[in-house]
């Protein structure tokens, strides 16, 4: 199970190579939310998105000799670019399992970090089939992207920089919303302000229709998506929680907050016209629910996660021209 130890011991092992994302703010942005809000940018990370900082924890946390071997993921974009990267960095060779339909620029980009890029058809392949020969016959180490407690403390180091950033602004308490797929990101952030800023309260941000995480939080189980498509925000449309960050929410985070498609956009938008930050879909839900679902808030100071930046360039321009 990942800790707080775990996520010191890999804020170490990180200490050189993640970059400490800016926490930005705006007037404009807090007019419209009727609030203090903080952006976390982690669109500003290596690879375009958090997803760095649990690739590298995990690469790195690996024996020597297994690392050497190289690593395997599942992922439809940003986890595999950090994976991808790690590797890269580490001088390992890597195999990234990716959906036939994911954003080209994922594709592109995860080739470009050196990966091996296998794709399949997210409706009707088996990936873990896939993977599970690729393991065989290379003694490839998988990385999972949410569920792995290397992965989930290197996420948490996000948590740690909010906490100290929170205190450089005076902020004693907040509530700090992150968008939410497996929960990786969002539980790993909750470990690391439950023992660095305990006046700080974790709020899981999704796409409509693909709220799992909020349903789960609400019913006390772990309920599950049937649809794997419908949404633009790609970056966070998984099947369910993930079996070790569930309990870590359950125990921690606050009620989750749905937005729409073009609630995300809008944010989008709006984080580049204020902000000026390239936000992805699925890494806008956070802002999104900052700025258009206070009723759900009860904190005045809120901090939204952008969790990533590696957008299309023909969903960006669509959100621009809409909402620019």
């Amino acid at each position: 199970m990942a800790s707080i130890e775990m996520i010191v011991a890999a804020r170490a092992r990180l200490r050189g190579h993640a970059r400490r994302t800016p926490l930005l703010s705006s007037p404009f942005l807090n007019e419209i939310a009727r609030r203090q809000v903080f952006v976390k940018a982690e669109c500003l990370q290596h690879s375009g998105s958090f997803k760095f900082r649990g690739g590298w924890s995990a690469v790195s946390g690996l024996d020597p000799t297994v690392r050497a071997k190289g690593v395997i993921a599942f992922s439809s974009g940003n986890h595999a670019q950090g994976v991808a990267l790690a590797a890269k960095l580490h001088g390992i060779p890597s195999v990234i399992i990716m959906p036939s339909d994911a954003p080209s620029l994922k594709i592109d980009n995860t080739r470009a970090f050196g990966a091996e890029v296998v794709l399949y058809d997210r409706a009707n392949g088996d990936r873990d089939a896939i993977g599970g020969r690729f393991s065989a016959e290379r003694g490839l180490t998988l990385i999972r992207p949410f569920d792995e407690p290397l992965v989930i403390a290197g996420q948490g180091t996000t948590g740690l920089e909010i906490a100290e950033q929170a205190e450089e602004e005076g902020i004693k308490s907040a509530e700090v919303l992150v968008p939410c797929g497996g929960g990786g990101l969002a539980s790993g952030i909750a470990l690391a302000l439950e023992a660095s800023a305990p006046g700080f309260t974790v709020r899981p941000c999704e796409p409509k229709d693909f709220d799992d995480t909020t349903r789960s939080l609400a019913s006390g189980r772990i309920e599950r998506n049937w649809a794997m498509t419908g949404t633009i925000c790609d970056a966070i449309m998984t099947p369910e929680p993930g079996k070790i960050t569930f309990p870590i929410l359950q125990r921690l985070a606050g009620a989750g907050i749905v937005v729409t498609d073009e609630e995300a956009l809008r944010a989008m938008a709006l984080a580049f016209k204020r902000l000026k930050i390239v936000v992805e879909p699925g890494g806008a839900v956070a802002l999104a629910a900052a700025l258009f679902h206070g009723d759900a808030l009860e904190s005045d100071n809120v901090i939204a996660v952008t969790s990533g930046g590696n957008v299309d360039a023909d969903i960006f321009a669509a959100a621009l021209e809409k909402y620019g």
